[in-house]
């Protein structure tokens, strides 16, 4: 199993929208080269603390990138393969892990394989590739019906059973990480996609590299129905994405409390998972538009650099971004960006600072990426715990509210004498019969290091 991404800040960026490259593919006629911009973002990736970056779908595809035509070219709307090798290049020339979409359960209707059963029917030699019924027809007019993802037509099931689906698919991975040496995978729609494919999947990602993460995209479930010692590395922890917004809209931290207790408390589910944590991403509303009050991406974001997970960014939101599904459609969600200019939707332009800061203090501190987790105060507005690993004692509070506030904390018998601020190092508390007494800053958060 591989363990780099314990230790890793992600950035998820979703390159159709972030380098404004067209709605639609027109499927033919000479790549753009939009991909070569994000060798610029790398160093301003590096400043706000990032060691890995999710590159969303990046093969040939219709429109969205989900709706693949083609695992073993590059969207002609972003560059060509050449292109993809340059930007891996680059960014292991600076430390920066590379992880890709890897969008296996469905592919879109002008997928080739797909194209020749609508041209030959049930003779195709790719019928049984798919999910099909020629008994009936398609929403789209097909002499045939076939399973498409969540009723949407314009994607496609594969078969990930058949033997020929999976030498397809494996073999754009084996290219994958031998053109581009790729880091790891992101499998779109883990929590739908055939478990036996998934399994065989991850004994054949390791064979190739040992080290090769895997994180499985799971809404809803057990987390530890996808991820364990055979299968996947990590999944997205949607549960406490969305304790995250709705804690602190609702000003209620016993929501975002007891998921934390249930995952990664004494006993909890999760302990021995490292799950990927974020406060937004592509199919989301962004953040910032989430939140009530702008303040709160404070405290906020320091919950999601100090919790038990992996953190990651996405693209825009370290400058408090804006954006909202509207009329049924992600593109709010997906804007043109550029981090070295200041965009009109840039609602906090000082957060990146912060989260600069966080993500430091989180590579400074082993604790904060692999130590034990325990709850030491919970309020409706303030929020405390602990995170323990060996000798190394961090104390994170945070508090929401816009009013300063004092909270009394009991760390037990084991309590260190004092404890030193690491956000401000000349501010120091005495610990007295395992007790410590805060003060917090409105909408802000205090990390403290046990001595």
């Amino acid at each position: 199993m591989s363990n780099w991404a314990q230790d890793a800040v992600f950035y998820h960026l979703y390159p159709l929208g972030a380098l404004g490259a067209p709605e639609r593919n027109p499927l033919q006629g000479a790549p753009a080269s939009r991909l070569d911009a994000l060798h610029d973002w790398l160093e301003p990736l590096a400043e706000l603390g990032i060691t890995a970056i999710y590159l969303g779908p990046l093969f040939e595809s219709t429109a969205h990138g989900y709706d693949t035509v083609d695992y073993y070219h590059v969207d002609r709307r972003l560059g060509d393969n050449a292109s993809l090798a340059r930007l891996s290049q680059a960014m292991h020339a600076r430390g920066m892990r590379l992880v890709l979409d890897a969008v296996f359960n469905h592919v879109g209707r002008d997928f080739w394989a797909f194209q020749d059963v609508q041209r030959h029917g049930a003779a195709s030699p790719y019928a049984s590739w798919f999910h099909l019924d020629f008994a009936r027809r398609s929403p789209c007019g097909d002499a045939f019906a076939y399973e498409g993802w969540n009723g949407h037509y314009d994607l496609v099931k594969l078969n990930t059973n058949h033997p020929e689906v999976k030498q397809h698919l494996f073999g754009a991975v084996r290219q994958w990480i031998a053109d581009y040496g790729i880091d790891g995978l992101r499998l779109d729609a883990a929590d739908v996609l055939d478990k036996g494919f998934q399994r065989e999947l991850a004994a054949y990602c390791r064979a190739q590299r040992p080290d090769f993460w895997l994180l499985g995209e799971v809404i809803h479930g057990d987390y530890t129905s996808w991820a364990g010692p055979e299968t996947l590395d990590s999944v997205t922890n949607y549960e406490l994405y969305k304790g995250l917004y709705s804690s602190h809209n609702d000003r209620n931290y016993f929501e975002l409390a007891h998921s934390l207790n249930r995952q990664f408390g004494p006993g909890g589910l999760y302990r021995d998972l490292t799950l990927y944590t974020f406060a937004d991403n592509h199919d989301v509303d962004r953040i910032a538009s989430q939140l009530r009050h702008a303040a709160h991406l404070y405290p906020l974001h320091a919950l999601l650099f100090t919790v038990p997970g992996i953190p990651s960014i996405y693209y825009g939101s370290e400058v408090g971004l804006l954006g909202k599904k509207a009329h049924h459609s992600d593109a709010p969600l997906r804007p043109v960006f550029d981090p070295r200019q200041r965009h009109p939707q840039a609602s906090q332009p000082d957060l990146a600072p912060a989260l600069a800061t966080f993500a430091r203090l989180r590579r400074r501190h082993a604790a904060l990426r692999h130590g034990d987790y325990r709850q030491l105060h919970v309020a409706s507005e303030q929020f405390a715990f602990m995170r323990t690993l060996a000798e190394e004692r961090l104390v994170i509070a945070v508090n929401a509210s816009e009013a300063p506030a004092t909270i009394t904390l009991s760390l037990g018998s084991q309590a260190p004498a004092q404890l030193v601020d690491i956000l401000n190092p000349e501010a120091r508390v005495d610990v007295r019969d395992g007790q410590a007494k805060l003060t917090l800053d409105p909408n802000w958060a205090r990390i403290l290091l046990g001595v």
